[in-house]
């Protein structure tokens, strides 16, 4: 279930609960075999394929599972305002586990912790080492970036419709965090440049997770310069590229889901995070006493969490056979673990 909780509420709860902690730690199974999970949303569930796929793997692990009960709650947003909410959320020790998804999460949950030190904390799509509290799962996303960059710049370089003679991609960004400025941007132009090594990557930072219009405004800006293929990484603000793109003639590639529905021939290929797979296994862990807090685990194409959307019509459909046969060929390579890349520190 979902549920919304004001900021009087929650910190009304923390009074009422006098800063309680449970005083069992999750490491270990749990006696009664009952498990109870908040699934902390930082943002809103709706457009945002992480956090969607989040909510339902969980939510279909407790359909599954009886004794495990989740509630999912959406923090808005106000990133200003997570920490507090998290906190409040925590403070009566209902819940064995807080599951979220995001880069800077793992660091709010360190503070929370602190106040709470047998509440534990798993994040996907994170990484945070040394902490007993909390456990994080990386998706290779330097990975991930670098085939949706081969693509892109096979596009930019091709035949297609909309494409230019300039050899220039776009990425736009919700925010900078240092898993995206060291890992994710640089992967997506090193995977076009293994196309042509004189493609550019025209790179813009909307400042919020939601402003479609400034998405849209960068957008029209980038494909005056000669952009004529993006990606993003900017939730619902992506909504405002997606128009740009179909109104002034460019391609989009999304990261997350299958999203080629959404607007046909303009998005024109799909990465693919096994988000759902990937919290219903951590639960699993979680309920047998498997999880190893304090560590982060780093997953890719290689163990099955990560691959791209080729079969569906708005792929073949839209890309050309020439470049079809270069991409899918690499695809299999990097599945294969065939390719040869070195991931940045973080």
């Amino acid at each position: 279930m979902k549920k919304t909780v004001s900021l009087f509420l929650l910190a009304a709860a923390l009074v009422l609960a006098g800063c309680r902690a449970k005083d069992s730690g999750a490491e270990q199974e749990k006696q009664d075999g009952n498990l109870s999970v908040l699934v902390y949303i930082t943002g809103v569930t709706a457009g945002s394929p992480p956090y969607e796929l989040m909510a339902a793997g969980a939510e279909e692990f407790a359909e599954a599972n009886g004794n495990v009960r989740v509630m999912i709650y959406e923090a808005g947003f106000n990133q200003a305002e997570w920490e507090e909410q998290l906190t409040s959320l925590v403070a009566d020790g209902e819940f064995d586990l807080v599951l979220g998804t995001n880069p800077s999460l793992p660091e709010i949950c360190a503070n929370v912790g602190e106040k709470f030190p047998a509440q534990r904390f798993i994040v996907t799509d994170a990484f945070y080492e040394g902490n007993p509290r909390i456990s994080t799962y990386l998706y290779n996303q330097y990975e991930q970036s670098l085939y949706l960059g081969y693509l892109a710049g096979l596009i930019t370089t091709g035949a297609m419709p909309q494409a230019n003679a300039a050899k220039r991609i776009g990425f736009i960004a919700s925010q900078e965090y240092p898993l995206l400025s060291k890992q994710i941007v640089p992967g997506f132009l090193e995977g076009a440049r293994r196309v042509d090594p004189e493609i550019e990557l025209d790179f813009r930072v909307i400042g919020n997770w939601y402003d479609a219009n400034k998405a849209a405004e960068l957008a029209s800006g980038m494909i005056d310069t000669g952009v004529d293929v993006f990606t993003s990484i900017a939730g619902g603000a992506s909504q405002g590229l997606i128009r740009t793109a179909k109104e002034r003639g460019a391609y989009v590639l999304s990261y997350n889901t299958g999203e080629y529905d959404r607007m046909p021939g303009v998005i024109v290929g799909c990465g693919l995070m096994e988000q759902k797979k990937l919290v219903k296994e951590i639960l699993a862990d979680v309920l047998a006493g498997n999880i190893q807090y304090g560590t982060s685990r780093t997953v890719g194409a290689k163990e099955g969490y990560l691959d791209f959307i080729a079969d569906d019509p708005g792929y073949r459909e839209n890309i050309p056979p020439d470049i079809r046969e270069r991409f899918d060929a690499f695809m299999d390579d990097i599945r294969a673990g065939r390719v040869d890349f070195s991931v940045p520190p973080l």
